[in-house]
């Protein structure tokens, strides 16, 4: 086995390996959507269905992982679309819960499948789709609404439209709780008008607060202007307490946002404002923004200050409060080619607001912490809601698919490698072993087994034991070894005559298996006499340069890979 064909195998298996990653590896690319849902479990962001540019509904399900840092001009995706058991369909909605607090529960929305559950579940831990079994009332099947789960792990949906007979918008409020999978409704005493395509906004005392929203459909051109329809005022905000069942109506003041819906609200990072974006509008006269800022200590609107490049506004898009950002995902009205399909507004300073397009997971100090049983008449949910607070825990984070299969791979390479490296010295070593014995057939036809290469360690025992094996007594006749000399090979040690014609050997204290040398062999080494102790140091001077080398080869293959 030559070097070359050793060196064209590892090449050829490279090339396998390469061809099987690529074909493993090719990044995911969300198409782009809107009415789509996006979920925060275990730092990672899950993206569901949602609407096409070209009306059709999607079944794409992929998530972002926001437990390491990213550009979003270079957002690396995982596509979930495989194991997905939901159907196609656009306008749901969906909340982290259950008893662990990381399983998506997705209600409602539009399809054509009619066989389209009314509920479904995805555990993020053992990444299993599945139908609840739920009890409790009937509930009814409702798009266009915004879900919100509370501390206690309880769902609430309220108001939406519904699909009997033609849309129309429905005012009921249902409460799912997700630990115990029951279903009952909530009070309307004081609630306001029904709507869909509003906002709603979990507070730190476990209250909803709703905002905005449409009474019927509407239709806007490209500046996101309504043309046909009526989106309700912001001078008026509802808020829903949970613990009470009861609603209250509170009246705001400042820059009131035109009459919007469509829009998305996130809380800021000291649970004192709730932020803004985008939406279609009713145009009001004046030169309208799309961030606004509710302060809720006084129910006072205001415009921030805002640094970065501004994008362009969108609707029907999802926000998410991530450590210290507002993720907006993906949504209507904005040019794919120019922009990304995640938006990152930087809210850690209340003074001023900026655009970026690098996100950073550390958690900012100034992040309202989460309720808990000391400190909140709460009794049972410590952990926030995956709309409004970040799951900073990276413990419980899945392994990258893509970090595990690299990872995999890239170590199997070099084992690979290392493998064949070592293929290719034992072969070298023989090949060393047939130039120093020569091609003799008769040293062949003597030897009894084929050997391993010495170790250092072989050849200090094998000297010691020829030390004690072989004496020669300086006072006995000379004409007993008359005319002989001692040679030592690496493998065993042995007694050659000077006359060509008589071969004496001493059997004497010996084991039985040393071999009978042949001219040849004798001639190969010129007749070159070695001391006891000379040849000693030189074999461990050679396996201890060898071995060296060894390691260094190694070591530059191992490192030569690392850099590829």
């Amino acid at each position: 086995m030559s070097k070359n064909f050793l060196v064209n195998i590892i090449i050829w298996m490279l090339l396998q390996i390469l061809i099987e990653v690529n074909s493993q590896m090719v990044p995911f690319k969300p198409i782009g959507y809107f009415h789509h849902t996006a979920t925060l479990i275990d730092n990672k962001l899950y993206i569901l269905g949602g609407r096409l540019e070209n009306e059709t509904s999607a079944k794409d399900f992929f998530y972002l992982d926001v437990s390491v840092p990213f550009n979003t001009q270079e957002l690396s995706w995982q596509d979930l679309s495989n194991i997905n058991m939901v159907p196609p369909h656009d306008s749901a909605t969906s909340v982290k819960g259950g008893a662990n607090n990381n399983t998506l529960f997705l209600y409602g929305g539009h399809t054509t499948d009619q066989n389209m559950a009314l509920v479904y579940t995805f555990d993020s831990q053992s990444i299993i789709w599945d139908i609840p079994k739920i009890t409790g009332i009937n509930m009814t099947k409702k798009r266009g609404l915004k879900g919100i789960i509370d501390y206690n792990g309880k769902f609430y949906l309220w108001s939406g439209e519904y699909d009997v007979n033609g849309t129309y918008v429905i005012n009921d409020m249902l409460i799912l709780d997700t630990l115990n999978l029951n279903c009952k409704k909530g009070s309307l005493v004081n609630a306001p008008i029904p709507r869909s395509e509003y906002s709603a906004t979990l507070l730190p005392d476990n209250k909803i607060i709703y905002i905005g929203g449409a009474n019927e459909s509407c239709f806007f051109g490209t500046t996101l202007n309504i043309e046909i329809g009526v989106a309700l005022t912001l001078s008026e905000i509802y808020i829903y307490d949970t613990a009470n069942d009861s609603w209250n109506t509170k009246i705001t003041s400042g820059k009131i946002p035109s009459n919007r819906a469509g829009f998305s609200a996130i809380l800021g990072l000291d649970g004192q404002r709730v932020i803004i974006y985008g939406g279609y509008f009713s145009n009001p006269g004046y030169l309208d923004t799309t961030l606004y800022v509710l302060d809720l200590t006084n129910f006072n609107w205001y415009v921030p200050k805002i640094s970065g490049k501004i994008p362009k506004p969108r609707v029907f898009h999802e926000a998410n409060l991530i450590g210290k950002y507002m993720v907006i995902s993906f949504g209507y009205g904005y040019d794919r080619t120019v922009e990304s399909d995640i938006l990152l507004l930087d809210i850690s300073n209340n003074e001023e607001y900026v655009w970026t397009t690098s996100f950073d997971p550390s958690v900012p100090k100034n992040i309202i912490p989460s309720p808990s049983p000391t400190s909140s008449p709460i009794p049972s949910r410590s952990l926030p809601p995956s709309s409004q607070l970040s799951d900073n825990s990276s413990n419980n984070s899945n392994i990258n698919i893509v970090g595990a299969i690299v990872g995999s791979l890239l170590s199997g390479i070099i084992f690979l490698i290392i493998g064949c490296f070592f293929l290719y010295k034992w072969n070298k070593n023989k090949q060393n072993k047939k130039i120093i014995y020569g091609n003799d057939n008769n040293y062949n036809n003597y030897r009894q087994e084929e050997k391993e290469i010495p170790t250092e360690r072989d050849y200090e025992q094998a000297i010691n034991n020829e030390q004690n094996i072989i004496q020669i007594n300086d006072n006995e006749p000379t004409n007993d070894y008359h005319g002989q000399e001692i040679i030592l090979t690496p493998d065993e040690s042995m007694i050659i005559p000077a006359n060509d014609h008589e071969q004496t050997y001493k059997n004497e204290s010996t084991t039985n298996h040393e071999p009978i040398i042949p001219e040849s062999f004798n001639n190969n080494y010129n007749g070159e006499r070695f001391s006891l102790q000379a040849f000693k140091d030189e074999m461990l001077q050679a396996v201890k340069q060898e071995n060296q080398n060894l390691r260094n080869e190694i070591l530059q293959v191992v490192k030569e890979n690392y850099n590829k």
